[in-house]
């Protein structure tokens, strides 16, 4: 039975930055990384002993869980790198898996946060301002410049996603153009520069479906590295219900009552966010008790 994460709620890793110059990644289990993939096993993540694949195009320490040392690691030789009875798993699909799990958000937050250290390291091999190859420093959290004697340190990109209802308090939901035919979910975009992650809230809801929105209310926000997000949920309420998708991002929009939204997914005429999603967990809170559990369909969750 998967469940709904609590994103306002604390990280379960400590980070234990105080370690980073002192920490023998040689000597921490490991997470393992591979384009984009993590190595899994029915229980969870298949870490590394220490000292058990020694070496690694990419490492940097995680921190502290469960009284380990942890770090991930992008091994040199991938094939050959899966512990025992593991296999290599899209990010996305292993989310799927971790919500089933006893610990499930633990095993998520090791996995979102080695991901997106990884994919930065990877494209972040040469410093932005002289072209120089960097290095990198600090366990794994800062990449040096030796020429400009610059530190760089990883980035996140804002997004937000927003649920919007309207005065029956039914939801907007909308297939964007690159999805799976039946994929529908809420409405995200990116934080522009200049503006407030509120003001993009405003920007992104009018120039996809072409209606207002007022009464902006932050939910929690949750890391989403594909390659680098950060995403940060609100609700609106719409002034508005004629829908006009912009028929370039959006190809489609809809207001779906409760009723309506188990209907469709039951049917399968759409698709619900993935599982491990903070726009699941938000069309779950909209949901509410009133309503019955959604479909877990582990489907391909690649559009996403």
């Amino acid at each position: 039975m998967s469940h709904a994460s609590d994103f306002s709620a604390p990280g379960l890793v400590d980070r234990a930055s105080h370690l980073r110059d002192s920490v023998h990644l040689d000597r921490c289990y490991a997470v393992l990384v591979h384009d984009g993939r993590v190595a899994v096993a029915d229980s969870g993540l298949a870490l590394a002993g220490p000292g058990e694949q020694p070496g690694g195009a990419v490492e940097a320490f995680l921190g502290q869980a469960r009284g380990r040392n942890l770090t991930v690691r992008v091994p040199t030789d991938p094939e050959n790198a899966l512990p025992e009875r593991a296999r290599w798993a899209p990010l996305r699909e292993f989310l799927i898996l971790a919500s089933a799990l006893p610990e499930g958000d633990l095993e998520a937050e090791l996995a979102l946060t080695a991901v997106a250290i990884v994919s930065w390291h990877l494209t972040h091999a040469y410093c932005p301002r002289c072209g120089t190859e960097t290095s990198s420093a600090q366990a794994g959290w800062v990449r040096r410049c030796p020429s400009c004697e610059r530190d760089l340190y990883p980035r996140t990109d804002p997004a937000m996603i927003v649920a919007v209802t309207d005065e029956s308090d039914r939801l907007l939901l909308a297939h964007a153009a690159h999805w799976s035919e039946r994929r529908y979910s809420v409405l995200a975009g990116f934080v522009e520069p200049g503006e407030s992650l509120e003001h993009a809230v405003h920007r992104e809801v009018r120039e996809e479906v072409g209606i207002e929105v007022t009464d902006v209310s932050y939910l929690g926000s949750q890391p989403w590295p594909f390659p680098g997000s950060l995403m940060t949920g609100f609700r609106a309420r719409a002034t508005g219900q004629v829908l006009r998708p912009d028929g370039i991002e959006i190809t489609d929009a809809r207001w779906v009552s409760r009723a309506e939204f188990e209907h469709l997914t039951a049917s399968g005429e759409i698709v619900a966010p993935p599982v491990g999603s903070i726009a699941r967990s938000m069309v779950q809170r909209w949901l509410g008790e009133v309503s019955g559990p959604m479909p877990a369909e582990a489907d391909d969750v690649s559009d996403t």
